[in-house]
């Protein structure tokens, strides 16, 4: 696919700092979850001196996004583009960064490589890992029964550090918990992922918590049968008035104000940006009436541990078929690459990769 530029970098006269930032959603801006954890912070950004925003929702992973962001860039003067789903980056955002080699493109992942794309693409990633380590500390203090379900979309490395490190926090403040993990199959499967929180009800859980796109039908499912949950990538908060504990946050207001901030000032942008709870690019959602003030005290304090480094696989761990994961007075750092290139699941957690 190759995009044509009318004019590179083309479009309205920006006055001196100002910034005009185009964003880009796949899906609706209210879903719950990833796509409201995108908008919320650009809510905020909004308010931002010397800032103006235009934004697309259910936008496709197709040539549509090319439309849509030339739009943003010839007609509205965009100079900071966000393209916030996975299968914008490429060849789509490639091509534009390309194309308009005076616009800032960023996309959410570690996808953006110095030897292959272009020094106007970049991307930022969030380790939302650490609130569900956090929230799994909550959970822990919070479940009476120590059974506990998760419901994942796919095997794959994001996904199983979030069922991990939630798993060593719940273990960590319950050290005989369980957690029970099924994986949808996908990100988005509304019926298939009510069904999977009422079957793990079934077995015996007290508390839900999930690593799927939009958390809406598990939380509302779960609040519907009298169980707990920890939501993901949004706050489900409102959903489970009655048993909600806390969930794990995406906090892109951060690096969306921060972008902002340095383009104003002619400043260079990072081409790669991650962070968890040091950079204060996520964090747990206001704790629920499904959290006794233990659960709420513990999360706290392995907030305040996770903001100043602590490392969270401290060893011996072990995972869930008894293979030496960090060996006895080891620890890995929180942002270790090996965490990425290994599946595995830890000990306590019930389930298989298949």
């Amino acid at each position: 696919m190759g995009v044509a530029a009318t004019g590179l970098g083309a479009g309205r006269a920006l006055a001196a700092g100002e910034v005009t930032v185009g964003v880009v959603y796949v899906g609706p801006k209210d879903d719950f979850g990833w796509n409201q954890s995108h908008a919320v912070a650009i809510e905020a950004l909004r308010r931002t001196p010397n800032v103006r925003v235009v934004e697309e929702e259910r936008v496709p992973e197709s040539v549509d996004v090319v439309k849509t962001m030339q739009s943003m860039i010839e007609i509205d003067g965009a100079n900071l583009i966000f393209g916030t789903s996975f299968g914008y980056f490429n060849p789509f955002m490639i091509d534009l960064a390309k194309a308009y080699p005076n616009v800032q493109f960023r996309h959410p992942t570690t996808l953006w490589s110095a030897d292959k794309h272009p020094k106007n693409l970049g991307g930022y990633f969030a380790s939302l890992d650490q609130a569900h380590y956090a929230s799994g500390v909550a959970a822990g203090l919070s479940s009476a029964s120590g059974r506990i379900g998760f419901v994942a979309a796919k095997p794959i490395s994001i996904v199983l550090r979030s069922i991990n490190e939630f798993t060593l926090g719940v273990r960590k403040s319950n050290p005989n918990a369980t957690v029970q993990v099924v994986f949808s199959g996908d990100w988005s499967l509304p019926v298939r992922e009510a069904e999977i929180t009422n079957s793990l009800i079934d077995s015996g859980c007290d508390l839900i918590a999930c690593h799927v796109d939009s958390p809406k039908v598990i939380v509302q499912t779960a609040e519907g049968r009298g169980v707990k949950t920890c939501g993901h990538n949004a706050s489900q908060a409102s959903l489970a008035p009655k048993g909600f504990v806390t969930g794990a946050e995406l906090k892109y207001e951060t690096i969306y104000k921060g972008f902002a901030e340095l383009l104003s000032k002619g400043q260079p942008l990072p081409n790669t940006l991650v962070g968890g709870f040091d950079k204060d690019m996520v964090r747990l959602t206001p704790f629920g009436a499904g959290a006794p003030d233990a659960a709420r005290k513990a999360a706290d304090a392995a907030v305040a541990d996770l903001k100043a480094g602590k490392p969270i696989y401290v060893g011996p761990i072990r995972d869930n078929k008894g293979a030496e994961i960090v060996a006895a007075g080891s620890s890995l750092d929180n942002y270790a690459p090996e965490l990425d290139q290994k599946a595995f699941l830890v000990e306590g957690v019930k389930g298989s990769l298949s």
